[in-house]
């Protein structure tokens, strides 16, 4: 376990976070606090923080911080490398176990090599299209194909809007013209689109056949992100709700891929990578900072 100011960095495709146990930390995760540990240049450096909490009706409590001091209703990603370190850390002794988060709660399954859990897989709830349970304002119904129009630069998108326990907006490659550097000026508007009141992720999609896509990420709170868990469900729950693909997809991002399947309910299943980088302590000046700024 854990001992004071310690923490586990470690890294899904690329999509990188911090664990942190609270209860052994001499400082409180303020927005302030959470934003100076992810800086890569002034902190530790991550995509954001995963804080573990006592549950009382499942394994372990994850609440997850975004690296602009917001927080984030669920992380593909983040679960992974959550459930990895509860068992490698000695949180646990399980292999398949319930996660609670904002987001509602999730089993896990960890698949063990050598007293290690390299890979995992995560059952991500239910995707839903729903503009009230998004949320979206101005449309009702499913958010399916339908057209957005972004104010800013006056452009208008076709847009499916999908929750997977936190919002989603996905974009198909075949409705734009979409540049590799259009992402980060497309994927800002979208996020912060007023239409938006939660902001949302952002999934730019190339379906490269019927059982591969390409997605590009951009995420609330992180921006242009090598990779994402619920964003590659929202992507693949897309894809079946438009007929692109059938229901078992391989995701190819940056940062490399994902399996994901969708049942004929629209249930979700993740498996995936998941590597420890490092242990460390915080230290120093960048620990009177914390200090300073919130004690516990």
């Amino acid at each position: 376990m854990l001992t004071k100011n310690q923490f586990v960095r470690s890294h899904g495709l690329g999509n990188d976070y911090i664990v942190m146990d609270p209860a052994v930390l001499s400082f409180k995760l303020t927005p302030q606090n959470i934003i100076r540990i992810c800086n890569r240049n002034t902190g530790v450096g991550s995509d954001g923080i995963l804080a573990l909490e006592k549950s009382a009706t499942s394994e372990a409590k994850l609440r997850i911080y975004n690296p602009d001091g917001s927080e984030a209703e669920k992380s593909g990603n983040g679960l992974r490398i959550f459930c990895k370190f509860l068992f490698e850390h000695g949180y646990t002794e399980k292999t398949f176990f319930e996660i609670e988060t904002a987001g509602g709660k999730v089993q896990a399954q960890l698949h063990i090599m050598l007293g290690k859990a390299p890979t995992v897989t995560v059952e991500m709830g239910k995707a839903t299209f729903d503009a009230t349970i998004i949320p979206v304002s101005g449309f009702t119904g499913e958010v399916v194909e339908r057209p957005l129009v972004i104010p800013t630069v006056n452009k208008e998108v076709k847009v499916t809007c999908v929750s997977v326990g936190n919002p989603h907006c996905v974009v198909f490659y075949d409705d734009i013209d979409l540049a590799e550097k259009d992402i980060h000026t497309l994927g800002t508007l979208l996020e912060h689109h007023p239409q938006f009141p939660n902001r949302s992720n952002v999934q730019f999609v190339k379906v490269n056949n019927e059982k591969e896509i390409t997605i590009r990420i951009w995420e609330r709170g992180a921006g242009y992100t090598l990779a994402s868990g619920s964003s590659s469900c929202a992507a693949v729950s897309a894809c079946v709700k438009t007929k692109r693909t059938g229901r078992d997809l391989t995701v190819h991002m940056p940062g490399g891929d994902l399996s994901i399947k969708v049942s004929e309910h629209f249930d979700l299943t993740m498996r995936g990578p998941v590597e420890e980088i490092a242990t460390g302590t915080v230290t120093g000046e960048l620990l009177e900072f914390l200090e300073k700024n919130a004690k516990a």
